[in-house]
């Protein structure tokens, strides 16, 4: 894995887990907003679709850069669109940089030959 496709998917890792919280406080905000006074969806809904933007373009940077299958590629979108599912992408997103570094330390090693 060369640095860009890393730096890809270092970029849409540190996106999912803010994307995955704004989307939470959403729905907290908007039950708020039914059944007190508290209003605050106007404010959680720039900051969400703000990182949902993001999300998606860096999202879509990483399938670019680290060609991933159309069922990778997928899951990782679907996760985005789900209340918690930031977070299973994140974890899903360091596994695959970790996986990664021990290949390329393999490879630097000689002892993998790919």
């Amino acid at each position: 894995m060369d640095l860009k496709t890393a730096s890809a998917l270092r970029r849409l890792r540190l996106v999912s887990g803010p994307e995955a919280i704004s989307f939470l406080l959403l729905l907290v905000c908007s039950v708020l907003k039914r059944t007190t006074d508290f209003n605050a969806v106007p404010v959680m809904g720039a900051v969400h679709g703000i990182l949902f933007v993001l999300y998606v373009v860096f999202w879509a940077d990483a399938w670019n850069r680290a060609k991933w299958p159309l069922k990778t590629a997928a899951l990782d979108f679907v996760l985005s669109v789900l209340p918690t599912g930031g977070f299973f992408a994140e974890r899903m997103l360091k596994r695959e940089a970790e996986s990664a570094v021990i290949a390329s330390r393999a490879r630097q090693e000689g002892i993998v030959g790919a």
